[in-house]
């Protein structure tokens, strides 16, 4: 750069050129040493059986890859994990935004802990923004008194578009955790309403928390979530909510006589309690204990497990099928061209999706 006060009519001034900055990059640092080596499935298997969180992680991250890579690689861990799996009690615990699932999860799993032993494993679905695809993935953050037990695996996970309550991959992911010793499985969903009933295909326990006031016995019998649940529960009955808390529970108990009697042949319990102040966190866990002892006396335990998997296989071959759709050449070429039109008007959307899935046919 070319300072004017260096000409020679300015007697006695000078500007230096300065010093030129170095990057603020380490030219000398090697990328390499801090790249994370990757896991081959044996070693990947190996370390879940192990029980190392680390490796488990990374697993449950591969799991919810959409990278086909990492899709085939995934399925062949939990293949070689399923043998393994099975032995634990899944809960799903499910609740209006704000009913206070992840305080209550935090005194349920100490409480569980506590009583009979074991690890545990919380399974956090996180809603994704449908503007930025992100997701906060901080339901961890109210779980301060779990989260530092070292039985315990807390994994926060977003739904990534999924509908149900639960993320896409949430299923394989339990799968991990059973094998890697964990024998108790709680699943966490995200907010939810009435129609977001995914979990229940997936638990063994489906639980539901409610607040106060939300509702008269109309809305309790409402189909939907209501009908599948196992076991009601009002949170936050504590100060001058109590009275409250107990009418509501009158109110959901006369409801659930307007239901048809389940398959298990379980009668669903409403109980009060308060996660914040973890009073009668007992009397919950007493409910779900003697459901276990229910269902697995008359065999509807296992009857239950064997319809969730079959459940499970439809649903796989359903993403395949959309997968293979999406991604084949012939479709990806055409599907903006159909979209334009669409549009435009120069077609309906069902003629354009009729002629995009015989292109697709006729091309298999």
């Amino acid at each position: 750069m070319d300072h004017p006060e260096n000409s020679k009519e300015y007697v006695g001034l000078q500007v230096n050129q300065g010093v030129a900055q170095p990057s603020i990059i380490n030219p000398y640092l090697k990328r390499s040493r801090f790249q994370r080596r990757e896991l081959s499935v044996a070693e990947m298997v190996e370390g879940i059986m192990k029980g190392d969180v680390t490796v488990l992680s990374q697993a449950v991250t591969l799991v919810e890859s959409v990278n086909p890579d990492h899709q085939q690689k995934a399925q062949e861990v939990i293949d070689k994990c399923l043998p393994y799996s099975g032995k634990s009690i899944r809960i799903g615990i499910s609740g209006v935004p704000g009913a206070g699932k992840s305080t209550s999860i935090d005194e349920f799993g100490v409480h569980v802990l506590d009583r009979t032993g074991g690890k545990l494993a919380v399974l956090a679905i996180d809603p994704s923004s449908e503007r930025s695809k992100g997701s906060i993935l901080g339901d961890k953050t109210r779980m301060e008194k779990l989260s530092v037990r070292k039985e315990s695996f807390i994994r926060p996970s977003p739904t990534a578009g999924s509908l149900g309550g639960v993320a896409r991959k949430t299923r394989e992911s339990i799968i991990l955790c059973e094998a890697a010793g964990y024998d108790k499985i709680f699943v966490e969903t995200v907010g939810v309403g009435q129609s977001e009933t995914a979990c229940h295909s997936m638990v063994d326990f489906f639980l539901l928390i409610q607040l106060a006031g939300t509702g008269d016995e109309l809305q309790g019998i409402k189909r939907g979530i209501m009908e599948i649940s196992d076991g009601i529960v009002i949170n936050k009955c504590d100060g001058s909510n109590v009275d409250k808390c107990h009418i509501a529970a009158t109110n959901f108990r006369n409801a659930l006589h307007f239901f048809p009697p389940s398959d298990s042949g379980w009668v669903p319990k409403v109980l009060c309690y308060s996660g914040f102040y973890g009073t009668g966190v007992k009397e919950v866990w007493d409910m779900i204990y003697e459901y276990f002892d229910f269902v697995k006396g008359n065999g509807y335990f296992d009857y239950r497990r064997n319809e969730q998997n079959k459940y499970w296989m439809y649903e796989t071959i359903n993403e395949q099928l959309r997968n293979s759709f999406y991604n084949n050449p012939d479709i990806q070429q055409r599907l903006q061209a159909y979209e334009n039109s669409v549009l435009l008007g120069q077609k309906t959307s069902f003629a354009a999706a009729r002629d995009l899935l015989d292109i697709y046919f006729k091309k298999l």
